[in-house]
């Protein structure tokens, strides 16, 4: 049987994917659909597939399936845009919405311009933090990292020259270092300052990506941790930057930044 699917093209500084309102689309097989979706010159191209559901704790709910297939606990980046569907397609009126994903529930705060949403402010949480500052090494590379999770799993390593590190070489050998045994994102970061922070980023089952959400996160975190930034700074990753503090009063972290809508379209599945 072929069905005909809608789906909208968004992204949020660069991290970009395929979002499907699943109440009207369902999607039987996400991963391997996810996997034929985001190649980029056979399917739409993207860095996934994001679901948007229902869900009896929250307004909507979240599913997301990097490129690879694998499905991802949080994505910061993925949550702003559905923010932005939501309300622009008028499945809500509210201007704070609540959010189901695999790491817990979260709450969208949206930022309107006229009547379209023009950024989020999404409350990610109180981070967990493993260990900082520990020695890494891979093949001729040692590395000091701070290993944490913003509701996902993050290496974060500072070093001088952010641009001479090879991460297309040493992103997929950190990821599946025998430390992590699910694997973790990966950050390298160059402090450009007490209030910036500049990122590259290696994503767990998706490669090099424009950005992170989470990994903005984990950078800012594992830099006030070490004592590099204050506990507010600019994140400056390829495609864009984000706004993050981590909140004193309640020890969460707060992400702010921009969601957009590249265009939208159909597609046929066979099932």
């Amino acid at each position: 049987m072929i069905r005909r699917i809608s789906f909208t093209k968004m992204h949020g500084i660069g991290n970009d994917y395929i979002y499907i309102n699943s109440n009207i689309h369902p999607i039987l097989h996400p991963a391997e659909t996810a996997i034929k979706w985001s190649r980029y010159h056979t399917g739409i191209g993207a860095d996934g597939l994001v679901l948007i559901g229902n869900s009896s704790k929250a307004d909507f709910s979240m599913r997301i399936f990097n490129a690879d297939g694998s499905e991802a606990m949080m994505c910061g980046n993925a949550s702003r845009c559905i923010g932005k569907y939501v309300h622009d397609n008028h499945l809500t009126e509210k201007k704070d919405i609540t959010l189901e994903t695999k790491s817990g529930i979260k709450t969208l705060s949206l930022h309107l311009n006229e009547d379209k949403v023009e950024s989020v402010t999404v409350d990610m949480g109180i981070p967990e933090i493993y260990w900082t500052e520990n020695s890494i090494s891979i093949d001729d590379y040692t590395f000091k990292g701070t290993h944490l999770s913003i509701g996902n799993p993050h290496l974060v390593i500072f070093v001088d020259n952010i641009q001479q590190i090879p991460l297309e070489t040493i992103g997929p050998l950190l990821e599946h270092h025998s430390l992590f045994p699910e694997r973790t994102n990966v950050e390298f970061v160059e402090v450009q300052s007490h209030q910036q922070l500049r990122v590259r980023v290696w994503e767990r089952g998706s490669g090099i990506t424009q950005a992170c959400g989470t990994g903005a996160c984990a950078a800012l975190t594992a830099a006030f941790l070490t004592n590099r930034t204050a506990r507010e700074a600019t994140v400056c990753m390829d495609g864009g930057s984000l706004h993050i503090l981590w909140n004193e009063p309640d020890n969460h972290i707060y992400m702010t930044g921009p969601a957009v809508k590249v265009f939208e379209g159909t597609i046929e599945i066979e099932e």
